[in-house]
């Protein structure tokens, strides 16, 4: 049980604040890209998909992690415990399903640009979401089912093995690989289409927009990196016995701010997105229909 000490309740208050800030900035992507048909691409339906995983997580799993921290839920596996770790399991997951599909959409506009528009469409993306958000739910379901399994187990348990590497492995390590690969991919083919004056003569090179929605995609992805591996390093850790108590509840909530970057990522470096957020904030959508407006 934690203590309420004047400690405690402003560290609710600090967390509280950042969960509201993470569910209106999220929540401003959201509205933002469905409002606005400027914004009406595949490419923006996966950062829906996105932002609804990281508003959920500030409105959900932050909630449940300042009721029930981490530290407590290592020792005492309850309801609200398995609940809480399953929410954060699918959301967490869903995020790198969605970053690893926003790769692939990255690789299509820039190493294969003529057959772009035909090759990532409405209905490609569709798939992409579901099966992002249906893997996740996988996973948990994996996850829950492993943990009953453990609660029998006394010692060598195999499923807690499979648990700390198994899953962190597929669920993260195996994803990352895979868009770390796809955007030095990128990066070579933007690089040698830079350098070919032939190229740009015949008009198959990438323009302005894509490159700058590849690197600012790429920023996505590294901040994820940085909040997310010192996590799952920590969550792995654990079969050792190398990490505190402590340090792991502390990489948690580190990992969890990643929820909040990614509008902040956006309004600073997509122009469209900075005008859309100014627009909603003024309230200017609620006067009249803005929603054919050019956004620059």
């Amino acid at each position: 049980m934690r203590k309420h000490s004047t400690i405690c309740v402003l560290l609710d208050i600090f967390l509280g604040s950042l969960s509201a800030v993470m569910a209106c900035g999220n929540l401003l992507v959201i509205i933002s890209i469905i409002y606005f048909k400027q914004l009406h691409t595949p490419s923006n339906y996966l950062i829906v998909s996105l932002a609804v995983a990281d508003l959920l997580v500030g409105i959900v799993v932050f909630p449940f992690s300042m009721s029930h921290p981490l530290s407590s839920c290592l020792y005492y596996r309850d309801l609200f415990c398995k609940i809480r770790d399953s929410f954060d399991i699918v959301l967490s997951n869903t995020s790198i399903f969605t970053l690893c599909c926003i790769s692939v959409d990255r690789y299509y506009a820039v190493c294969r640009p003529l057959t772009y528009r035909t090759e990532i469409n409405i209905r490609v993306v569709s798939v992409m979401i579901l099966m992002s958000w249906g893997a996740s739910i996988v996973i948990a379901i994996i996850f829950v089912i492993t943990e009953l399994k453990q609660e029998k187990c006394v010692e060598n348990c195999f499923s807690d093995v499979f648990e700390k590497i198994g899953i962190p492995f597929f669920a993260f390590y195996l994803p990352v690989i895979i868009m770390l690969y796809i955007y030095l991919r990128i990066y070579l083919v933007a690089q040698k289409q830079t350098r070919s004056i032939q190229m740009i003569k015949s008009g198959v090179t990438v323009s302005n927009g894509e490159r700058k929605a590849t690197r600012t995609l790429a920023i996505v992805m590294g901040a994820f990196l940085i909040c997310w591996l010192p996590f799952f390093l920590g969550f792995s850790l654990q079969l050792t016995g190398g990490v505190t108590v402590q340090v792991y509840e502390t990489l948690n909530w580190f990992a969890l701010l990643n929820s909040m970057l990614n509008p902040f990522i956006y309004a600073f470096f997509y122009s469209q997105f900075r005008s859309a957020f100014r627009m909603i904030l003024s309230g200017k959508i609620f006067k009249r229909d803005f929603s054919n407006s050019k956004l620059v």
